[in-house]
């Protein structure tokens, strides 16, 4: 509202205030939506509230195995792509800043198998190298003042709350009619996007059946009235030449795989029975995976649900005895130890998340569990050994939030003042808190010796906050 106000002084005229608050806000939503990103609960699906940003371990792994052969057929740096969940039960997924893709929960838990999200994933894909975000700059130039006002609120509302519910509330949730905009497509767009997607699943070796379900899936909404489509439709126009288009590409590729590998159907079964047993109601879940069930996707569901109920014996029963089957797997052990964690036990936890990042030690969202049970921990020993374990996360990701906050926890107990203000310094950058990140900065400064490597890098990030905190006034 502040920025509003300002803008309304400015001796430029109207169109150009809006034209050039359009093209800050473009940067700014996704700005946000990645600072949210950075503070979402980092390790296991701890979001249980619908519209927050999520992060998991398992769902990410299962995530990249569908998506990185069709990365590469499209001719695209896996690496480079950023791939986000959003807990919000609708069918829903887009492209935003570039190489960043969202994904809804919704999607992955309602999708019959992996070919569906993977169809899914090959259409975002082909908006990316089609250059239809490019597009979108444009068309949002020509939102009114009014409707970027309504944003801007959201937005500022989610940047003090820190919560991440809070700003796709703003996002996706009911899909407003700025946001809507800025994420929809021409049928133009979604022709060029199917034949793309057509091109880099069947180079994958894989059938267009996927999409080709997917779209039928979504098909019957478009009776619907707007308000209750599903947001993926409303962003993706469907017409009947659409789905001719993708029924024509299956039979001419009768000899292509119609279903995925049974190792991605097992994954797609337990990233849908976790991302279940964690976001839905825990007697929906037992329901929906009765204990005479063995399966293996059934049991884990049923583990997450007792844990929430919450009935500790229960759940570590069935964790227990799914590891006795499967010592090997590193995402049993995790559960383990974070329902030990947050049921106050954390030195029992402390095997558990060892173990799992013995069996997969280049996760850095196991890694990063493992550094905050060290951290609650406590005593030297521990703290170092996170700290450790810190560095290595961040040398993956260094725009951790919560990483770099731990980090400095990690220091401050260790009597090492000036890593910790640094650290914290970090934390403040990516966590949007620039006056704190300034404030550490600064300290760091005053500790460390003149030139220094740290003392250098807190110059620098003294300077990034007051760049961004100049940009936001």
């Amino acid at each position: 509202m502040l920025w509003l106000g300002l803008a309304v002084k400015h001796k430029d005229s109207p169109v150009r205030k809006t034209k050039a608050l359009a093209r800050a806000l473009i940067s700014a939503l996704v700005g946000v939506c990645i600072a949210l990103a950075t503070v979402a609960t980092p390790v296991a699906v701890r979001a249980q509230s619908k519209g927050s940003f999520i992060r998991d371990a398992e769902i990410e792994d299962t995530i990249r195995a569908y998506s990185t052969p069709i990365f590469q057929a499209a001719g695209l740096n896996a690496k480079a792509i950023d791939v986000y969940l959003i807990a919000a039960p609708s069918l829903n997924a887009f492209v935003a800043g570039g190489m960043k893709m969202f994904l809804h929960t919704g999607l992955l838990q309602r999708a019959d198998d992996p070919l569906q999200v993977m169809g899914v994933i090959a259409h975002e894909s082909g908006h990316i190298t089609g250059g239809h975000l490019a597009g979108r700059r444009k068309e949002l130039e020509n939102a009114t003042t009014g409707m970027i006002a309504s944003l801007l609120l959201g937005l500022g509302a989610a940047v003090a709350s820190g919560r991440g519910d809070v700003g796709v509330a703003v996002l996706g949730a009911g899909q407003t009619a700025i946001v809507g905009d800025l994420l929809s497509y021409s049928r133009t767009q979604e022709g060029s996007a199917d034949q793309a997607a057509i091109k880099y699943l069947t180079r994958a070796g894989y059938s267009p059946q996927g999409l080709l379900e997917f779209m039928r899936k979504i098909e019957d909404q478009e009776v619907l009235l707007s308000s209750s489509q599903e947001p993926y439709l409303r962003t993706h126009p469907l017409t009947r030449d659409r789905i001719s288009v993708l029924q024509n590409a299956v039979e001419q590729h009768p000899k292509l795989r119609r279903e995925a590998p049974t190792e991605l159907q097992l994954k797609h079964k337990r990233m849908q029975a976790k991302l279940d047993g964690f976001l839905n109601n825990p007697r929906t879940v037992l329901e929906r995976y009765p204990a005479d069930s063995d399966a293996v996707p059934a049991r884990y569901a049923r583990a997450i649900a007792h844990y929430r109920i919450p009935d500790l014996k229960t759940a570590l029963d069935e964790i227990n005895a799914l590891i006795a089957e499967y010592p090997d797997d590193p995402y049993f052990h995790e559960l383990k130890g974070q329902v030990l964690f947050e049921n106050g036990r954390i030195l029992d936890a402390l095997p558990a998340y060892q173990r799992a990042v013995e069996l997969e030690p280049e996760s850095a969202l196991l890694r990063l569990g493992l550094a905050e049970v060290q951290v609650q921990a406590d005593g030297a020993e521990h703290n170092r050994n996170a700290i450790t374990n810190l560095q290595r996360v961040l040398d993956r990701e260094p725009r951790n939030a919560f990483a770099w906050r731990l980090k400095g926890v990690a220091h401050g107990r260790l009597g090492e003042t000036a890593e910790a203000s640094l650290a914290l310094a970090e934390y403040g950058l990516y966590r949007g808190d620039l006056g704190q990140s300034i404030f550490q900065a600064q300290r760091a400064q005053k500790l460390m010796d003149k030139h220094s490597p740290g003392w250098l890098r807190a110059q620098d990030i003294e300077r990034e906050a007051k760049r961004r905190q100049d940009q936001r006034n």
